[in-house]
């Protein structure tokens, strides 16, 4: 028997008409390979018919990019504050660095894993009476695509007026309410990385209030150059735009949105029906009918107690590669350990679904417990720690099968101790 294919937790699948090709071909054609072209125009449009909301949205090379220009847009400047939730992965808070503003952390509520609404309103109050000034930018993030809660985090965030960005990376296409994500702040952002909902191989776009908002991250993103014959630039811009032969890819994906997002529900389904008996494993789902999670990754806990064969052996090996499909260079650990990770019954399921041919991980580790931000203000719970020694990142992308899902789960069953 030949060995089975790789599971992987979300590869990019383009449409079957190939759509994609279509428009990278016209790109080519037409010699428009650079940023800035008619797929770009036509990749926006169709952003912005999708988000709705009356909303303007500018392509970018990355969601990090959007990050970024919406913090300056905001307002954000060296020596502010700006909040963000903890439990997430760093695109969202390393952009606050690079204008040399300070990160400060939220914990996560339970129900969601996103940002506790308490909590936010606690850390602004403390920010003001330590520091005389209140945060410049509040940051909820959509943790695997599931919402947060819109609703208190605007209340909040209008009563001391401070502007919120929405990272809705992980969430394109989640709703809360029945109203895609990205569209209540004052900015939205998201993600179309190789392993997103959608893809543009890399890339990512900011969703603006209105045609001022939009005129403006435009000069942004395209190193703010003025109206002149020549060079003229009065102030600090990016080249941060996205290629035409990338959004010529998104066009594509966006004929097929809809399907993938439908599959991610799926196999969220079947997860939880086949999960559902098995001691000890609880599959995260929407909490209640105003949360519209689009599963972008399926997660999963793992209850300590659970006993998993060759646990005795977790971490007892270095790891030499990076685990979860990242790319690039990567810095090579001293030790197996860290001073915060997951439980071992976590890790040596990992590797028995690994050897399995199954791609899976940890969840994010809270930023808070990040060494590069030990000196950071954090205002913790204990919830996002908990969860990311138990929890674990499931496949759930267009090319995971029904067949696939079955295996997965049976190599969950067959890894416990009984």
């Amino acid at each position: 028997m030949s060995e089975r294919k790789r599971i992987y937790l979300c590869l990019a699948h383009m449409s079957d008409a190939g759509l994609e090709q279509k428009y990278i071909k016209e790109a080519f054609d037409t010699n428009w390979v650079v940023p800035l072209g008619p797929n770009v125009n036509g990749f926006e449009k169709d952003l912005e018919e999708f988000v709705g909301q009356n909303k303007r949205v500018v392509a970018l090379s990355a969601g990090t990019a959007a990050v970024h220009l919406a913090l300056i847009a905001a307002g954000v400047k060296a020596g502010d504050e700006v909040i963000v939730q903890s439990f997430t992965f760093c695109a969202s808070s390393h952009p606050i660095t690079y204008l040399g503003a300070t990160p400060v952390f939220v914990d996560s509520e339970k129900d969601s894993w996103n940002m506790d609404p308490d909590l936010l309103e606690e850390a602004i109050k403390d920010r003001i009476a330590k520091t005389g000034k209140k945060p410049a930018a509040i940051i909820p993030v959509a943790l695997y695509g599931m919402p947060y809660q819109i609703d208190r985090i605007m209340e909040i965030a209008n009563r001391y007026n401070i502007p919120v960005i929405e990272d809705a990376a992980e969430g394109f296409g989640s709703r809360w309410k029945g109203q895609v994500l990205g569209t209540f702040g004052k900015y939205g952002v998201l993600s179309f990385n190789g392993n997103k909902m959608i893809t543009t191989s890399g890339g990512g776009a900011l969703i603006t209030e209105d045609e001022e908002h939009w005129r403006e991250i435009m000069m942004y993103a395209t190193q703010y150059r003025e109206s002149y014959p020549y060079y003229q630039h009065e102030k600090i811009g990016f080249n941060y735009r996205m290629s035409n032969i990338c959004a010529g890819i998104g066009r594509g994906q966006m004929t097929v949105v809809n399907d993938h997002i439908a599959h991610h529900k799926h196999v969220q389904a079947l997860y939880e029906e086949l999960l559902k008996d098995v001691p000890g494993i609880k599959v995260h789902g929407n909490p209640d009918s105003r949360y519209d999670s689009n599963f972008w990754l399926c997660t999963m806990t793992i209850d300590p107690e659970v006993r998993i064969k060759g646990q005795e052996n977790a971490y007892k090996t270095i790891v030499t590669g990076a685990v979860g499909g990242a790319a690039g260079v990567i810095h090579a650990a001293e030790s197996a350990h860290t001073d915060c990770e997951p439980n071992a019954n976590v890790e040596a399921l990992r590797v028995i679904m690994d050897q399995a041919q199954i791609e899976a991980r940890p969840l994010w580790k809270p930023m808070h417990r990040q060494p590069c931000y030990k000196d950071a203000p954090a205002y913790v719970n204990g919830v996002s720690e908990a969860l990311f020694k138990i929890g674990m990142c499931l496949p759930a992308g267009p090319y995971v099968s029904d067949d696939d899902i079955h295996y997965i789960v049976d190599t969950i069953k067959n890894a416990i101790v009984e």
